[in-house]
């Protein structure tokens, strides 16, 4: 037992409770004021309430280093994607800074956002930084200073305002300024020219199906961005983060600059550690995000670099869309990204299970980690005495992922996993200490969630 026994609690939570460390079988949670208070093994101490999930996984709730809620609807779009990662054990979001029609360049538009996460969040939210495609880099002291979690760039450009690229000069002189702030710079990690030009010739030749959109964005053009984005990282003393590495390759380059002397990390989302060009071809506009689906000799590539600690955290990458936006044969017509905050816990969870790995690992990449990277912990992302109550509750047994039951909007209620076998549910959710998902209704309100600060 750890913690102060000395008063009652405010409320006792029984399971298994899973950290990043152990498995303590029969365990007990204690919160009081909202704040992880006591955690023990056996009888449990007297509390005002009690909640007893004997015989499921208790967790520490995950944190979601990298989503977007704002790319479609703009800021009317964190309430949904708040509401379904509150049914998916998602308890605290680091929310991506490309929004509808403004992304977040400044302190000003910043305090605007946090507005929005305060009024209608149904979880905690920590946000992005970026900057304007030119001009930008006066505004990244203000926007660090006002607790931004992190900043995004691009090398590829999806819009020249809302997503630009940031070409190598402005990159440098970026960099060189978020170094001074200590903050890591993520980078959507695609070579522009290179997608552009076999885009071009896929599209001249007629070749618009499914399988295109891996082909015209082969893993060249990753390894080209993240080498340029490595480099001056070296060059300018800037930890460079790759947002989302759908390649083994990613993370061995990133550790190649670790040992000369670099601050070099990267992501892995979890539809690179279960989706191959198969489910690509099968899914057609549904399966489109960026980078693309690899190979499946690819995602077991991946599953070594998990188990050998090169890959600093598992996201979502959650974006979504409308299915009108993902329903055309023509696969370059449709929009890039997926739906995966409520399917995100019980999937990891499986592939985890399926190799044989503990659920400690769940703790550690979907939880601990990301809220290291982002300047969190321990607030967020742990199970331990001072932390807030935050908890993700697994139901082990064996339940398909039913896309209808997406707690979002209508038009998001569609899911790449639909129908895909998982061996546990969530159960429940709280964050800080209430409960704000009992299995079956999101209990908790607009405006439940706070914006997160960096702690430090």
């Amino acid at each position: 037992m750890t913690g102060e026994i000395g008063s009652e609690f405010d409320c006792v939570f029984r399971g298994d409770i899973v950290t990043s460390s152990e498995l303590l079988r029969d365990g007990w949670v204690a919160a009081r004021g909202g704040i992880v208070a006591a955690i023990g093994i056996g009888a449990a101490p007297p509390s005002a309430r009690s909640i007893d999930w004997t015989g499921n996984l208790i967790l520490p709730g995950l944190v979601d280093g990298h989503m977007h809620t704002s790319s479609h609807l703009g800021w009317a779009g964190i309430e949904g994607a708040t509401r379904s990662a509150a049914a998916g054990g998602v308890t605290t979001v680091v929310d991506m800074p490309y929004d509808v029609p403004q992304p977040v360049t400044d302190a000003a538009v910043l305090a605007d956002k946090i507005g929005w996460v305060e009024r209608t969040a149904h979880v905690d939210v920590a946000l992005y930084g970026t900057i304007r495609k030119t001009g930008g880099v006066a505004d990244i002291a203000a926007l660090a200073a006002a607790g931004v979690t992190a900043f995004k760039l691009s090398t590829y450009e999806y819009d020249a305002v809302r997503f630009p690229r940031i070409d190598p000069p402005a990159m440098a002189a970026a960099f060189a300024e978020i170094a001074k702030t200590g903050l890591p710079v993520a980078v959507h990690n695609e070579d522009q020219e290179l997608v552009e030009r076999l885009t071009g010739e896929a599209r001249e030749a007629g070749r618009t199906g499914a399988i295109e959109h891996a082909r015209t964005r082969p893993p060249l053009a990753e390894t080209l961005a993240d080498l340029q984005i490595f480099e001056i990282g070296l060059a300018t003393g800037a930890h460079v983060h790759i947002a989302h590495s759908s390649l083994s390759r990613g993370f061995d380059i990133a550790a190649q600059f670790r040992a000369q002397g670099g601050q070099a990390t990267g992501e892995a989302c979890i539809q690179y550690l279960c989706m191959t060009e198969d489910d690509l071809v099968r899914l057609g506009g549904r399966g489109k995000c960026n980078p693309p689906f690899r190979s499946a000799a690819e995602v077991e590539r991946m599953w070594d670099s998990l188990r050998n600690d090169r890959i600093a955290y598992v996201s979502t990458d959650h974006a979504p869309w409308p299915l009108a936006r993902k329903s055309s044969s023509d696969i370059f017509a449709n929009a890039a990204g997926l739906t995966g905050l409520q399917s995100f816990a019980p999937l990891m969870y499986t592939l985890l299970d399926e190799r044989g790995l503990p659920p400690s690992m769940l703790a550690t990449y979907c939880a601990e980690r990301p809220a290291k990277l982002h300047g969190l912990y321990p607030r967020k992302g742990a199970l331990r005495v001072g932390s807030d109550c935050d908890l993700l509750v697994l139901q082990p047994g064996r339940f398909a992922f039913d896309e209808a039951s997406i707690v979002d909007r209508p038009e998001f209620r569609w899911s790449p996993y639909h129908g895909r076998v998982m061996r546990a549910r969530v159960a429940a959710s709280v964050l800080r200490g209430a409960l704000i998902w009992d299995g079956c209704s999101v209990l908790a309100a607009p405006g439940t969630g706070r914006f997160i600060r960096r702690q430090h």
